[in-house]
């Protein structure tokens, strides 16, 4: 059963965002272990298609929401609005209430605004005024940035990237697949006409049952290996850190569910180790728009030098 349902969601959102199979494949890993995805690229590649063709996938309420330079955290929150009829002040949700939202170039906006979404991306609250609020559950943020233009745009800082599982490339589609992507959009936008495939129980359940998946104590040293290593390397200013440690372990776990398994094998490690790390080292000497190229050779040299468990 839960293998199924999975597959409906991959295929749902494949038959919509073509050619992007591995990037839906990861995305799903972040949404049943809880996590958040970042997607970096150029413009026009399927970022926001990807987000709107899952949440519908999911039958899940979906915002999107431009960053922009005047953006305030208010405007991402929510505010007490003033009602001069009663006298008294009304709270007026702001877009992240959601399940899905999209959070589009995300450093076109200020740190300040940015970090507004820290607590909403990690404990899945926020606070106004001193007072918390839940968010709906399941709740993914999924964030785009454009790796290519820094005019007006603030670089994430090491907190705001650490609160996102994975970060990803979307890259550009073959021949074969533009092609079909021509014929797909001839009478409208693909991702209008998908219908649900789950709903936002049915994940819950989901992510519930990730927990489940076992980890062997010699895959648990194989990462562990893996995170030493990147906290010593001469190369690297900074390790992963716990945080970024644990948020491998669920990864894993969430890929060995979506590969149809109980239990986690060095494989999950190895293909999560870019996505899910690179984005949380800092390269001595890396110039900015070099920083994660620079970062998956040294994460796949260390791979390379780890014993596998067998």
């Amino acid at each position: 059963m839960t293998d199924s349902v999975i597959q409906k969601i991959r295929d749902n959102v494949e038959s919509a965002v073509l050619g992007k199979g591995e990037t839906v494949r990861l995305s799903v890993v972040a949404l049943l272990a809880g996590g958040h995805v970042l997607l970096e690229d150029a413009p026009g590649l399927g970022k926001t298609a990807m987000a709107r063709a899952l949440a519908r996938t999911l039958g899940a309420q979906f915002s999107r929401l431009q960053f922009t330079p005047d953006l305030l955290p208010s405007d991402i929150l929510g505010a007490n609005i003033y009602r001069p009829n009663t006298g008294d002040f009304e709270f007026r949700p702001g877009p992240v209430f959601t399940n899905v939202l999209l959070a589009d170039e995300i450093n076109r906006t200020t740190p300040r605004t940015q970090s507004a979404l820290l607590e909403a991306m990690s404990e899945q609250q926020v606070s106004v005024e001193g007072e918390t609020m839940p968010l709906p559950l399941p709740f993914l943020v999924i964030a785009t940035q454009n790796p290519f233009e820094f005019e007006g745009t603030y670089p994430l800082p090491e907190n705001q990237l650490d609160r996102f599982m994975v970060c990803l490339d979307v890259g550009y589609p073959d021949r074969e697949t533009e092609r079909e992507v021509f014929r797909r959009h001839r009478d409208g936008e693909p991702t209008d006409g998908l219908e649900a495939v789950t709903n936002g129980e049915e994940i819950l359940q989901l992510q519930k049952k990730v927990s489940d998946v076992r980890v062997d104590d010699s895959i648990s040293d194989y990462m562990l290996e893996i995170i030493g290593a990147t906290r010593n390397h001469p190369e690297l200013a900074l390790g992963v850190s716990t945080r970024g440690a644990l948020t491998l372990y669920k990864a894993a776990q969430a890929m060995a569910m979506v590969e149809g398994r109980d239990f986690v094998i060095p494989d999950d490690i190895k293909q999560l180790c870019l996505p899910v790390l690179a984005h949380r080292v800092v390269c001595r000497g890396a110039l900015r728009d070099g920083r994660r190229d620079r970062a998956n050779q040294i994460l796949n040299a260390i791979l390379d030098e780890q014993a596998v468990p067998t």
